[in-house]
């Protein structure tokens, strides 16, 4: 079977990295795990072992026959539902989705807009194979938040795993990967009274301008308070955007108006 590079197409090949995704799954009695592009079904085989229900979602056509012959049991049982489609066009609730965990080696190219989908969808939490440079940016192994980092942080707590040599895919990518997981924790790191469209809108404006003091990045928006919101959130004015934490752009967004 051919390897659609459209797709974004590695397949997970190294019993080593699967080991360890699994073991970074947390396993809870009633807990649904969704796979996001299950491929060969190498990474599901295991998470069939050690999970209740699995709901896998695989848009390459080619590989829907092949997850239906390598798993006839566990779908006959009910174990396994196997889905045709596109993640970024599917909703939990499309998937009869309620308590779930989301465990899979996503496409890289689809990463950013994954990650900002499903973060707000409630999973209780995530285990990814990203690219290594976009988990360290994640987690922020520098101390220097990104855009991509606070608005992961927002909704949880990410965690880098463990390092994962290119070698252990095929075809073997041009970078190394990494296991990155996510535990989610919505009610004190999104609050329901927080307005997300105007934090993400303030987010990056915050960071239009990388080497910008983050105040004059934010004076060049419609929000005509931004110097209360400095003092409110005990924020220095020659700061930039890379030093706040998320509970920094939290307190700006509600001590500022449009």
């Amino acid at each position: 079977m051919r390897v659609k590079k459209s797709l974004g197409q590695n397949f997970l090949t190294s019993v080593g990295a699967i080991n360890k995704i699994i073991a970074s799954s947390d396993y809870s009695p009633g807990l649904t795990i969704l796979e996001v592009g299950p491929g060969r079904g190498v990474l599901t085989e295991a998470l069939l072992k050690k999970f209740d229900k699995v709901v896998a979602v695989e848009k390459d056509h080619e590989l829907i026959s092949v997850l239906q012959d390598k798993f006839s049991k566990e779908i006959t049982s009910g174990q396994l539902q196997l889905i045709e489609g596109d993640i970024l066009e599917l909703t939990p609730t499309e998937l009869n989705l309620a308590n779930y965990a989301i465990v899979a080696n996503i496409p890289y190219y689809i990463t950013g807009q994954f990650l900002r989908v499903w973060l707000q969808n409630k999973p209780k939490y995530m285990v990814l194979m990203v690219q290594k440079e976009v988990a360290k940016r994640i987690v922020a192994s520098d101390k220097k938040e990104s855009l991509l980092s606070i608005s992961v942080k927002l909704y949880g707590e990410p965690k880098y795993i463990e390092t994962i040599k290119r070698g252990s895919f095929y075809p073997i990518p041009n970078v190394d990967s990494a296991i990155l997981k996510i535990t989610l924790n919505l009610e004190t790191k999104s609050p329901s009274e927080l307005d997300e469209e105007r934090f993400f809108a303030l987010l990056k404006a915050g960071f239009a301008h990388k080497r910008k003091l983050l105040l004059n990045n934010l004076k060049e928006t419609n929000v005509s308070d931004i110097q209360k919101g400095f003092t409110n959130c005990n924020i220095t004015p020659n700061i930039r955007a890379e030093d706040l934490t998320v509970e920094n752009w939290v307190c700006l967004v509600k001590s500022t108006k449009r």
